[in-house]
C-alpha cells in the first residue's frame, strides 16, 4: 500500500524525515518496502505561459515560441502542435533534468537559439493513467481551471495568475513533491489498508497524536426510505450493508487536492464520484460502490445469492457467469454488482447519471475470495473484503462520502441511512494480566504503560478492573499473547533487554535415539559418495505400472489425497523406487555420466499394521507412515558398490547379525542380482539392479541400481556398544581353496557351509575368484577364497590347520557335490 505522507499528516504529526519515519515505523512491526520521493529527477521545470507562436523560418515542422518563466521571457523552438498562445506549460530551462538522467541545454535548432524546452507528460516521468487530461501526443497543457483553483482560490484575474504561478517549481504545481511511503500489509491487519489506519500506528510509534477525519454530514431534506430500501437474504454472506442516497448529482473533474493525493496512492482519477469512492476506500480502509440510483428496479437493494446459470455485465464490459455460491447486489430483477467484486455496467455512474446510492458493506472474506478465483478476476476491493473487514465501519464511510459529495458540490444528500445490520457484532473483552505479559516478554514493563500503550492504538482499558475491549476494526487481538505484542511492538523491541530463559525446571535438550541413528546415516551416506535428494510423498497412480508392479500387489492400495493438485499427486507414495528412478533418469537424460544418491523420507502404506495407539482414537483404518532410506546409482557402479554401501552402514550402526538371501519374485529388479536384506532373520529391505523394462519406462539405457532399506529394522538393531580386544599375539595361517560347483548354488551357501566346519580357529574368508570358461564344464562355475586361521592361545599348527581344512572341504562335497581343485 502507498501511503503519501503530506496525506497521512492530516491525521498525525511526524516531525522526523521520510528515512527516519520508514526505520521507525519498520521497528514497530510495519513493514516498509521502500520510500518515493515523487520527482525527484525532475530539477529546474517550472511553469510558463506561450506569449508567442511563429513559424520557423528554415524548418516547416518547427515553430518559434516566446514563452514566459517568471520574470523573463525565453525563446523555445519546439516542434509540438498542439500549443497556442496562452496555454500554461512546463517548460525545463537551461541546465535542468529530467528523468531518465535526461539533461537540457541551451542550443540553437536549424540556426535560432532554444532556451529550454517544453514537456510533455511522457517526459515528467508520468502517463495519462496518472494524467487522463494530457494529450496523448504532445505537450502538456496545465489547466488553467486547475491553477485558479489550486493558488487563486477560485479569483479568474489572470495578471494575479501569472504573477503567481509563471516560474513556479512543476513539481509543486502539479502536486508531484511527496514522500511516499510503500507498506506490505499482512493479512492479519486489513485495519492498515487505509491512510487512517496507518496514521494509528504512526501515532503510536512517534508517540504523537491520532487525529480521526471530522466527518459531519449537511443534509438536504427528504427522506432516503422514500427512495430506497434494502434487504438482506443471505446474513452469513454479508453481515452488514449500509447506504445513502445523493440527488441531483452534477458529474465532473474533482479538485487538484484529491487527484494529487490518489496519484500519489497509485489510483487514477476519474470524475469526482468515482473519485470519491477511491479517495474513501484509501481513507477509511473500506470499499464501496456507487450505483446509479435511477437504474435500479423499484429503488430496491437485495443482498442474496446469485441464481445458476445467471449473467451479469461487468464494469470491464464482461459477461460474468454466476452460481449460488457467489453473492450479488441486486434490484427487483436482476443483479447489478457482484458483491465485493466488481459493479455491473447497467448500473454504473454515467454522465447523465442524476441520482445515486453509495454502499458500504461487509462480506464473508471466504465467499468473496471463492468467487473471485472462479471469475478469474482479483481486484482492490476484493483484495481488502477478502481479509476480512471491520463491520462498525460502514456508517462512517457512506457518511464520510456524502460529506465529500456536499463539499465538492457534486450533488444533495438526501436526509437518513439506509442500515441493514441483522446481526450486532459485539467488541472483544480480554483482562490485562502484566505479570504474564512481563513474563512472556521477559520485562518489566508497569502496568500504568502497558495501558498507555493500548490505549494509544485505541483499545479501551478499564483501570479499575483491568478489562480490555477491543474495538472491531483489531480483529487479530484474540487472546494474552496478542496484547504482549502490541505492548512489545510499541515499548519498542530495542528497550526490552536480552534475558537467560528462566523457569521452575530446566533440562538439556539432547537428541533422541531414532535422531541420533539418523545422523549417523547421513553422515555415512554422504562419506559413501552419496548425495541426498528430496522428493514429494505425493505420487501418481500410474507409476506402479512403471516398476512393474503385480496388480494384486498390496502397495496398490495407497491413499487417495481428497484435494490433490493434480493426478500426478493424487495419493501417498507406498514405495520410493519409482521417485529414485525418476531422478536417476533426469540426470542421465542430462547426460550426467554417473549418479550415486539417497533419500530418507518415509512411504504411507495402508496394508501394515499401526503398532503406536492414541487414547480415545480408532487407528485401524489410518495408513503407517514407514520410514525408508532410498539408495540409487548408476554409471561405473555394479551390484557390489550398492552392497557395499549397505555393509559400511551396518558396521556403523553396530549390526553384525544381517545376511543377504538371493531375491527373485521381485518383478522390479533383476531376477539373478538382486539381494533381500536380512537383520536378525527378520527382512529390512532389498538392493539389487533394476530390470531391463523397468529401466526401459524410465528411459534409462545403462545399468542402475537401487535399494529400500526400512529405518526401524536399523534402529531396532542399533548397537552403540564399542568392544575393544587386544592386537593378536599368535600369528595367521592362510590357506587357499578352490572348487568347482553347479552355477546355481550361492556364494552365501559356500560361505555359510565354511563358516560352520571352519571352527573356532576360523578367523576370516574371503572370495578372491569367480571363473567360468573353456577349462569349466557347461553348468558349472569356478569359486576360489582365502581363508585364515588365528588362535588366541597358541601358534598353530599345519596338524590344526588341515583337520580344519578336511572338515571343510568334506561339508562342501557332502552338501553341495563340490569339486576340489587342484
Amino acid at each position: 500500500m502507498k501511503v503519501p505522507l503530506k496525506w497521512l499528516k492530516d491525521y498525525v504529526d511526524i516531525n522526523v524525515s521520510p528515512k527516519e519515519y520508514a526505520d521507525a515505523l519498520t521497528m514497530s512491526g510495519s513493514k516498509v518496502e521502500g520510500v518515493e520521493k515523487q520527482g525527484e529527477e525532475i530539477e529546474k521545470v517550472v511553469v510558463g505561459k506561450i506569449i508567442s507562436v511563429e513559424k520557423h523560418p528554415d524548418a516547416d515542422k518547427l515553430q518559434v515560441t516566446q514563452v514566459a518563466v517568471g520574470k523573463e521571457t525565453i525563446q523555445v523552438v519546439t516542434g509540438a502542435q498542439n500549443i497556442k498562445v496562452g496555454d500554461y506549460i512546463p517548460v525545463a530551462l537551461d541546465g535542468s533534468s529530467l528523468p531518465g538522467g535526461k539533461k537540457i541545454k541551451k542550443g540553437k535548432l536549424r540556426g535560432l537559439e532554444s532556451c529550454g524546452m517544453m514537456c510533455s507528460i511522457q517526459e515528467l516521468g508520468y502517463t495519462r493513467y496518472d494524467f487522463p487530461d494530457a494529450a496523448e501526443d504532445g505537450i502538456y497543457i496545465i489547466s488553467k481551471q486547475t491553477l485558479v483553483e489550486k493558488y487563486l482560490g477560485g479569483n479568474t484575474d489572470e495578471k494575479l495568475l501569472d504573477e503567481t504561478v509563471l516560474g513556479k517549481d512543476i513539481k509543486e504545481v502539479l502536486g508531484i513533491d511527496d514522500d511516499v511511503v510503500e507498506f506490505e500489509i499482512t493479512p492479519n491487519r486489513p485495519d492498515c489498508l487505509s491512510i487512517t489506519g496507518i496514521a494509528r500506528e504512526t501515532a503510536a510509534t512517534l508517540d504523537t497524536e491520532f487525529r480521526k477525519p471530522d466527518i459531519k454530514v449537511k443534509e438536504s431534506g427528504g427522506n432516503i426510505k422514500d427512495l430506497a430500501s434494502v434487504e438482506i437474504l443471505d446474513a452469513d454472506l454479508c453481515p452488514r450493508y449500509s447506504a445513502r442516497v445523493v440527488k441531483n448529482v452534477k458529474i465532473g473533474p474533482s479538485p487538484e487536492w484529491m487527484k494529487e493525493r490518489l496519484r500519489a496512492a497509485g489510483i487514477r482519477p476519474i470524475n469526482n464520484i468515482v473519485d470519491i469512492t477511491n479517495y474513501v476506500m484509501l481513507e477509511l480502509g473500506q470499499p464501496m460502490h456507487a450505483f446509479d440510483l435511477d437504474k435500479l428496479e423499484g429503488g430496491k437493494v437485495v443482498i442474496r445469492r446469485a441464481k445458476e446459470g445467471e449473467i451479469i455485465k461487468t464494469l470491464d464490459g464482461n459477461d460474468r457467469k454466476l452460481d449460488p455460491d457467489m453473492l450479488v447486489i441486486a434490484d427487483a430483477e436482476k443483479p447489478a454488482c457482484i458483491a465485493g467484486v466488481m459493479g455491473g455496467l447497467d448500473s454504473e455512474i454515467t454522465e447523465s447519471t442524476k441520482n445515486l446510492l453509495f454502499e458500504s458493506a461487509v462480506f464473508n472474506g471466504t465467499s468473496i475470495r471463492t468467487t473471485s478465483r472462479k471469475l478469474g478476476l482479483r481486484t482492490e476491493a476484493s483484495s481488502r473484503y477478502e481479509k476480512g473487514l471491520d463491520v462498525n465501519n460502514t456508517i462512517n464511510v457512506v457518511n464520510r462520502a456524502a460529506q465529500l459529495v456536499e463539499e465538492l458540490g457534486a450533488g444533495e444528500v438526501v436526509s437518513g441511512i439506509l442500515d441493514c445490520y441483522p446481526k450486532k457484532v459485539e467488541p472483544r473483552v480480554l483482562k490485562l494480566e502484566s505479570d504474564k505479559i512481563n513474563a512472556l516478554l521477559g520485562t518489566d514493563i508497569s502496568r500504568e504503560e502497558m495501558i498507555r500503550i493500548l490505549r494509544k492504538i485505541e483499545l479501551e482499558v478499564d483501570e479499575a478492573s483491568g478489562m480490555i475491549t477491543v474495538p472491531t476494526f483489531r480483529m487479530d487481538i484474540e487472546e494474552m499473547a496478542d496484547l504482549a505484542e502490541e505492548i512489545a511492538r510499541f515499548y519498542g523491541y530495542n528497550s526490552i533487554k536480552p534475558t537467560l530463559l528462566h523457569g521452575k525446571e530446566t533440562t538439556r535438550g539432547i537428541k533422541t535415539k531414532k535422531q541420533k541413528i539418523e545422523d549417523r546415516i547421513l553422515d555415512v551416506m554422504t562419506a559413501s559418495g552419496l548425495s541426498e535428494i528430496y522428493t514429494y510423498s505425493f505420487t501418481s497412480p500410474g507409476v506402479f505400472d512403471t516398476i512393474n508392479l503385480p496388480k494384486d500387489s498390496p502397495l496398490r492400495n495407497a491413499v487417495v489425497i481428497s484435494n490433490p493438485l493434480g493426478v500426478d499427486y493424487s495419493i501417498m507414495r507406498t514405495t520410493t523406487i519409482p521417485d529414485m528412478l525418476t531422478v536417476l533418469a533426469r540426470n542421465y537424460n542430462r547426460r550426467v555420466e554417473e549418479a550415486r544418491l539417497f533419500e530418507l523420507s518415509y512411504t504411507y502404506r495402508k496394508d501394515v499394521p499401526r503398532t503406536s495407539q492414541v487414547e480415545g482414537i480408532d487407528e485401524s483404518s489410518l495408513p503407517k507412515e514407514i520410514q525408508v532410506l532410498t539408495l540409487g546409482m548408476y554409471g561405473n557402479a555394479d551390484f557390489y558398490d550398492i552392497k557395499g554401501v549397505v555393509e559400511g552402514l551396518l558396521e556403523k550402526l553396530g549390526i553384525s547379525k544381517y545376511e543377504f538371501a538371493q531375491e527373485t519374485e521381485n518383478p522390479t529388479f533383476h531376477p539373478g542380482r538382486t539381494a533381500a536384506l536380512l537383520i536378525d532373520g527378520e527382512y529390512a529391505g532389498v538392493i539389487g539392479e533394476i530390470h531391463p523394462d523397468v529401466l526401459e519406462n524410465y528411459d534409462i539405457q545403462t545399468r542402475a541400481y537401487v535399494g529400500v532399506i526400512e529405518v526401524e529394522k536399523l534402529i531396532n538393531n542399533y548397537n552403540d556398544t564399542v568392544q575393544y580386544k587386544p592386537l593378536p599375539k599368535y600369528p595367521a595361517v592362510s590357506r587357499d581353496i578352490a572348487m568347482l560347483i553347479r552355477d546355481e548354488i550361492t556364494v552365501k551357501q559356500v560361505e555359510d557351509i565354511i563358516r560352520q566346519r571352519g571352527g573356532k580357529i576360523l578367523e576370516s574368508l574371503k572370495l578372491f575368484d569367480v571363473y567360468k570358461g573353456k577349462q569349466i564344464p557347461e553348468g558349472m562355475k569356478s569359486v576360489a577364497y582365502s581363508i585364515t586361521f588365528r588362535a588366541e592361545d597358541r601358534t598353530l599348527t599345519d596338524d590344526d590347520v588341515n583337520k580344519s581344512m578336511h572338515k571343510i572341504i568334506d561339508g562342501l562335497k557332502r552338501n553341495l557335490d563340490a569339486q576340489l581343485r587342484e
